[in-house]
């Protein structure tokens, strides 16, 4: 009873991402579908620990989503131990195949009738079985070779229902988190929902491999899979097959006489093109999404893919540039640059310079090929954080697939830096027209922004003089500065008040003494007497003060 009163008070009622009703998302599934988390969870003994094996069992079995959260994972070493990355890695290559009359009678809920006159044949046993969906070989009636990409039936519900439970529990959580200790776990679930939208409607990965087939016509080493799509739906996908040989394995890609080294760079050099001048790039190009075949690195997996507008490219070369310069300043400029919003009145530059000194530093002096640009990127991204520098959106799916990246390629080319390359494709696709013309705009509107600044000052100070002529004038004046200058002011100032005071009474005691006033005392007349007791007095307590406050 105790615990339906708290999931029901945790997880609310009615829909979040779902206002159609399209997913069922429900307080209802919620809540089963979270008792189905707990059971597996029990039954992997989650209590007491996992291995590596268990815990790539526990992500198979509690679903899609967590198999995506798991792939993610395998190619981040920082993260988890290399044992476990080791194992994840097995969820980048396959699943458990679904039987092949479910499969069947998928195709048949889509095409129905036409599917025995589409298809001459299908091959029974799949290419690949991934958590979303499953691939098999196919001949078409016109006699092409494809492969047809079938979504797992009540796999897209399932997913849904799972991001819409983390989306809750992401709320809740943010209620006793503060903004400066993490990220807004909403605004990241929010993202996740938009790709698994993406991922799991196949019409717009038919889309995105057509679209990046016509980006990357004229590259001769880069390809993906020809698209069939009069015969794509939301749940189906039909392309070319592509019988390649997988990007991580290197006993067969060497035995091909393939240099891996050169297929390293080869990706992250045309990674390079898609993010910067393209600006059309894969989001998730982990191992999994690539093969070799003729001398070309074929993209199969095309659909998360993401977009950089025209700034947001010009803003991300420009902070590789100055990460690869080495230039703090340059970097300062180029975050703020990109930023979509800061709060200058919050953001000490000096500070932020100075962060960016230090940041630089511990990443210059380290190797070029031991530069982790997964932890450089989430450097930055903190350091912007606690400046009030907020970055757009698009750098969080750049970041991303270049961590992904760097776990795909770095094995390919231990003793070079994505960096260095990614800096070197910058330079080397600059043009020097475009730069001259930039660099005359920039000049232009400086001196713009200079010769108005003069005039207005011309015009101010007229104003000014005009004003101070007839007496119209007031001028406040504050000192800043901390109290203690202020205060060592103002004792050097009582000092030498006391010492004129002083020298004063000495002085006009000594020509009081030389004249016959009466009465005297001591030889002396009584008024020279005290003026010259008060200036001896003055004298002690000022010689004993300074000898004090020198102790």
């Amino acid at each position: 009873m105790a615990e339906n009163t708290f999931l029901k008070y945790f997880f609310g009622s009615g829909a979040t991402f779902d206002p159609e009703g399209q997913f069922d998302l429900t307080r209802k599934t919620r809540i089963r579908r979270l008792r189905e988390f707990y059971t597996i969870m029990q039954k992997h003994h989650f209590t007491k620990g996992f291995t590596p094996e268990s815990f790539r069992s526990m992500l198979e079995n509690l679903g899609p989503s967590f198999v995506k959260i798991g792939q993610t994972l395998s190619t981040r070493s920082e993260i988890l131990p290399k044992a476990y990355c080791d194992e994840l890695k097995k969820l980048q290559a396959s699943s458990d195949p679904l039987p092949f009359d479910e499969m069947l009678a998928a195709m048949d809920d889509i095409y129905g009738a036409q599917r025995t006159q589409l298809f001459a044949e299908i091959d029974p046993t799949p290419l690949g079985s991934a958590s979303l969906a499953q691939v098999h070989k196919a001949r078409l009636a016109d006699g092409s070779v494809v492969a047809v990409k079938i979504q797992r039936p009540g796999v897209r519900a399932t997913m849904a229902q799972d991001i819409d439970i983390m989306r809750i529990v992401a709320r809740q959580a943010s209620r006793v988190m503060k903004d400066d200790q993490m990220l807004d776990v909403r605004d990241v679930v929010e993202e996740l929902w938009a790709t698994f939208l993406e991922e799991t409607d196949f019409k717009r990965e038919a889309a995105n491999l057509q679209e990046f087939a016509l980006l990357n016509k004229d590259v001769n080493y880069i390809a993906c899979p020809k698209v069939y799509p009069e015969l794509c739906r939301e749940n189906i996908l039909v392309m070319e097959y592509v019988d390649g040989i997988p990007i991580n394995n290197f006993d067969k890609l060497r035995a091909a006489g393939y240099d891996l080294e050169e297929i390293g760079k080869k990706i992250l050099d045309n990674y390079a093109t898609q993010v910067l001048d393209h600006g059309f790039f894969h989001a998730d190009p982990h191992p999994g999404n690539m093969l070799v075949r003729d001398g070309k690195i074929v993209y199969i997996d095309l659909g998360m893919m993401g977009r950089l507008s025209a700034r947001d490219r010009a803003g991300f070369g420009a902070i590789i540039n100055a990460v690869g310069m080495q230039s703090s300043s340059e970097l300062k400029d180029a975050l703020l640059a990109f930023a979509i919003q800061r709060d200058n009145g919050a953001i000490d530059h000096t500070r932020f310079l100075a962060d960016l000194d230090l940041l630089l530093k511990d990443y210059g002096s380290c190797d070029v090929s031991e530069i982790d640009v997964g932890q450089l990127l989430t450097d930055i991204l903190n350091l912007t954080r606690q400046c009030k520098v907020t970055l757009p959106p698009s750098i969080t799916s750049v970041s991303r697939g270049i961590v992904t990246l760097e776990g795909t390629v770095m094995p390919l080319i231990p003793n070079e830096s994505m960096v260095s390359i990614i800096n070197a494709h910058i330079q080397r696709t600059k043009d020097p027209k475009s730069e001259l013309v930039d660099a005359m705009q920039d000049l232009t509107l400086a001196l713009r922004g200079a010769g108005k600044g003069s005039l207005d000052a011309a015009k101010y100070a007229g104003q000014a003089l005009r004003m101070l002529t007839r007496g119209q004038v007031k001028v406040n004046m504050e000192v800043l500065g901390s109290e203690a200058p202020m205060s060592s002011l103002a004792l050097i100032v009582n000092r030498l008040t006391l010492g004129i005071i002083i020298a004063g009474l000495f002085i006009g005691s000594s020509m009081v003494a030389l004249s016959s006033m009466e009465p005297r005392w001591l030889g002396v007349p009584v008024l020279s007497f005290f003026g010259y007791l008060g200036a001896f007095i003055l004298s002690v307590w000022v010689v004993s003060d300074i000898l004090r406050k020198r102790r």
